[in-house]
């Protein structure tokens, strides 16, 4: 593997406390650009709290650094602006737009324009628009999701699709670092085979990938390195093959789904 010299997300001594309950503490790992990180927990541990503080969307101890700048105070709207992007456990769309129309609604920060310029430039907002349209279109075949499905409502697309376009508009416009929340929570067969080939697609392409993840076929085969916590603090980190031999790791969370 390359010697990576600056990740592009670094968390340091994340915490996070809903009163006196203690739902993080003491978590720092970092990603660099074409790696994927894995994190890993049994149900409770604290994973999805650990999205929520590196996204600011909850009040939280400790420190965010994306790409060499430290964003702890920065809101979560200007974190995405800044290339920093999540999908949710829960397919996130539109549904009254078609998936097509979904993905041109995440290219606003190319494509949109003000009121005035589309009334005062009517050919060009209709070339503007155009524009959008293919690009989109080109986005959604990259994430997997072929044209036949590009008119449809959202709720009308195979499960797996409704999950790829879940994963295609957290991506937007592009990111640095892109986190995925259980993205083959119900997948199987062919689905979670494209599912893995676009993790690695993603990888190669040099995106930093954080991954969530129950299904430890899937984490174990694609990540670089993986995180392991319980009840809210660290208990484990390194490659696959070391995780899978960490007796912390069997007692706390591999050996339950054994």
């Amino acid at each position: 593997m390359q010697a990576r010299t600056q990740p592009v997300l670094k968390v340091e001594d994340l915490g996070v406390s809903y009163g006196a309950l203690v739902a993080l503490d003491g978590v720092s790992w970092q990603v660099a650009a074409g790696e994927i990180l894995g994190i890993i927990g049994p149900n409770g541990a604290g994973k999805s709290s650990c999205y929520d503080a590196v996204t600011h969307l909850v009040r939280r101890r400790g420190k965010v650094v994306l790409l060499g700048e430290d964003v702890t105070a920065v809101p979560p709207d200007r974190l995405a602006e800044r290339g920093l992007k999540r999908a949710f456990q829960q397919n996130a769309s539109f549904h009254d737009l078609t998936v097509l129309e979904n993905m041109v609604v995440m290219l606003h920060d190319r494509y949109g324009t003000g009121l005035l310029p589309s009334i005062a430039l009517p050919f060009q907002e209709a070339r503007r628009r155009r524009r959008a349209m293919e690009e989109a279109a080109q986005r959604l075949v990259r994430f997997g999701i072929p044209a036949e499905f590009h008119d449809l409502k959202p709720g009308s697309v195979p499960y797996g699709t409704q999950r790829m376009l879940s994963i295609a508009l957290a991506y937007g416009s592009g990111a640095k670092a892109l986190l995925l929340d259980e993205p083959a929570a119900g997948l199987g067969g062919a689905d979670m085979n494209r599912l893995i080939s676009l993790l690695r697609d993603l990888k190669a392409e040099g995106l930093a990938l954080v991954v969530i993840e129950h299904h430890m076929d899937l984490i174990m085969s694609v990540a670089d390195r993986i995180v392991v916590l319980e009840q809210g603090r660290p208990i484990a980190s390194g490659t696959p093959k070391e995780i899978q031999a960490d007796p912390r790791v069997l007692e706390a969370y591999l050996g339950r789904v054994q």
